[in-house]
């Protein structure tokens, strides 16, 4: 590989996904390299989460190539290859077992486990678990179980979870979307604190609102029926008209103190 080639976390040419004879995804070229924020933008139903599974490795697309981590999908085990992509989504909280500590949430997923008696851990794992929660924002939440703490708390806990290996690449699938208002503001803050981190992983965010999007993010793809209206750097990215585009809805759109707000004219 070259130099540039082996800055890449993920790559994806000519991208198309069928799901049961319908079309999701479409002609998707797409790059993520090292030290890059993006995020995926687009209305319910555009292939925004599909766009992400195939990321993640969870999905195989139907035409075109995927390369994660240097790695090519269909050439590579995908097994092991996950424990290198951190992953946050509605599905992984829905199988996360109630009375489990967030610390136990957190550790587990150093074997891709969701029970901590599944494999041995050493109080090192214990102890990164717990530091990594310090680093998004979760401070003494390690002793206290799933059921009672908070959508937003539950959130940092998985994103501190998809930090446990190391990855080379994190995706977050819609993070704030069972959140309250001061639940998504701390977890926008928390985000956009990674995204200044220059040891933090490249990051891949899947939104609907503009106002998710945290401060420090770099990158930015609009997804309309499942095809690229527009990606490259935010600035460039986000704008009123290639917004209104995207939703089919007429828009404008600020940026104000480092974040961005949406309306209709």
């Amino acid at each position: 590989m070259g130099g540039q080639e082996q800055t890449l976390a993920l790559r994806m040419t000519g991208v198309g996904f069928t799901r049961d004879k319908r079309p999701i995804l479409a002609e998707v070229d797409w790059e993520v390299a090292a030290g890059q924020c993006w995020v995926v933008l687009g209305a319910n139903g555009s292939g925004k989460t599909s766009l992400l599974r195939i990321a993640a490795l969870y999905e195989h697309p139907t035409t075109g190539t995927v390369e994660v981590l240097g790695h090519r999908l269909g050439e590579v085990d995908v097994r092991r290859l996950r424990h290198r992509v951190g992953f946050v989504s509605p599905a992984l909280a829905q199988m996360l077992r109630p009375n489990l500590k967030a610390a136990d949430v957190v550790m587990t997923a150093r074997h891709g486990a969701l029970e901590p008696w599944w494999h041995d851990y050493t109080d090192a794992d214990r102890q990164r678990a717990v530091g990594l929660l310090e680093q998004v924002g979760a401070t003494g939440l390690g002793d206290r179980t799933i059921a009672t703490l908070s959508s937003g708390e539950r959130q940092r806990v998985q994103i501190a979870r998809s930090l446990m290996t190391d990855p080379g690449l994190v995706l977050l699938d819609e993070p704030a979307s069972t959140l309250d208002l001061g639940g998504r503001e701390m977890l926008v803050t928390d985000l956009a604190r990674l995204a200044t981190d220059a040891a933090a992983p490249p990051l891949v965010m899947v939104t609907h609102r503009t106002e998710e999007i945290p401060a420090g993010f770099t990158h930015g793809l609009l997804l309309r029926d499942g095809q690229v209206l527009v990606q490259g750097h935010l600035e460039d990215v986000l704008t009123s008209e290639s917004l209104s585009a995207c939703f089919d809805l007429p828009l404008e759109l600020e940026h104000r103190n480092g974040r961005w707000h949406a309306q209709a004219r």
